[in-house]
């Protein structure tokens, strides 16, 4: 073999040898790209579920106040006579406050509630309940009463002061007292909307009844 013929060969071999290192580098290139796209995938679907949630929350926090007005509808329904001084499991209401607060995320303390819309879901996929507290210690038995007919118990009910509770000491007696009416009975109202993918959400307020 001839120099110039083995300057010609060792020349003949440098391209292949390039050619093989592009394609490792091509590769390299290609599974950058591909675990590029793969984690730009993941953060859309991410904020998507987030955006989701965040929209089926808001949907429990709508349907929650639609429980809201509707025990404020019946309580004002059958705000006269003795009709609250009993139980009424029915419509969701009971004559006293629970002893212990219950858990109202968990759907054992909802059998007793009042679903609306015979427990059909609504428009956004949302079931709804409430459940009202007369603010009283003794059930069964008539608001303020000293004497209720399970043991003779008192029932001191929760309401809102009358004028003598305002006066005294630290009251501007030179002009009228703010509370004017006669005093009324507290009602607890609490109600939950429960949605799609698990989102729940529990309000609570407080109605007085003169």
């Amino acid at each position: 073999m001839t120099p110039s013929n083995y300057r010609f060969s060792g020349f003949s071999r440098g391209p292949r040898h390039q050619r093989g290192m592009m394609l490792i580098i091509a590769l390299i290139v290609l599974v950058a790209m591909t675990l590029v796209g793969i984690a730009t995938m993941r953060s859309v679907d991410t904020a998507s579920l987030v955006a989701g949630n965040i929209a089926f929350k808001q949907s429990t926090t709508g349907g929650a106040d639609e429980g809201l007005q509707a025990a404020y509808l019946w309580l004002s329904l059958n705000a006269t006579g003795s009709q609250l001084d009993n139980d009424n499991g029915t419509v969701g209401y009971f004559s006293n406050v629970p002893g212990i607060e219950p858990d109202w995320s968990q759907d054992s303390n909802w059998t007793n509630g009042k679903t609306l819309n015979n427990g059909n879901p609504d428009a956004a996929g949302n079931t709804i309940a409430y459940i009202i507290h007369r603010m009283c210690p003794q059930r069964n038995c008539k608001a303020n009463s000293n004497s209720c007919p399970t043991g003779g118990l008192p029932n001191p009910c929760g309401q809102t002061p009358d004028m003598s509770a305002v006066s005294g000491e630290g009251s501007d007696n030179s002009r009228g007292h703010t509370f004017t009416k006669q005093p009324g009975i507290h009602y607890r109202i609490t109600a939950r909307a429960k949605g799609p993918r698990n989102s729940v959400t529990v309000v609570q307020t407080m109605m007085l009844i003169q």
